[in-house]
C-alpha cells in the first residue's frame, strides 16, 4: 500500500511551516543549480517553490520584489481566469481593466 502525496504547501501572507511529509516528499534530495535554476534535473519543483513561499510568507516576498511584476503577475493570471468566464466577460474585462490601473497607479506612487 503506497501512502498518498500530502497536500501541497500553501503560502500564508506571514511565514508558516510545512510538516514534516511536505518536506520529504517536495524537497529535492539534492539541491542544484541546473541552468539558472535551483532544484534537481528536471523535476517538478512546485511542491518546493510553494514550501519555500509558505516559509517566507508572501508579504516577505512582495517587499523583496517589485510591486510592478507582482500587478503584472495578477494581471495574466485573473485575464486567464477571465478567458474562462461565460456570464458577462465583458463586464468582468471591465472591472479587471479598471482594478489593474488602480493598482499599478498605487504601485507608481509609492515606488
Amino acid at each position: 500500500m503506497t501512502n498518498p502525496q500530502p497536500p501541497l504547501p500553501q503560502p500564508q501572507l506571514e511565514p508558516a511551516g510545512i510538516t514534516f511529509d511536505q518536506y520529504a516528499e517536495f524537497t529535492p534530495e539534492k539541491l542544484e543549480l541546473w541552468n539558472g535554476y535551483l532544484g534537481y534535473g528536471g523535476q517538478d519543483q512546485l511542491g518546493f517553490h510553494l514550501a519555500v513561499l509558505r516559509n517566507m510568507g508572501l508579504l516577505v516576498a512582495v517587499r523583496h520584489t517589485e510591486l510592478s511584476l507582482w500587478i503584472e503577475a495578477l494581471d495574466r493570471h485573473l485575464r486567464e481566469k477571465l478567458e474562462t468566464t461565460t456570464s458577462q466577460p465583458e463586464i468582468a474585462e471591465t472591472m479587471l481593466n479598471r482594478a489593474i490601473e488602480d493598482l499599478a497607479a498605487v504601485a507608481e506612487y509609492l515606488e
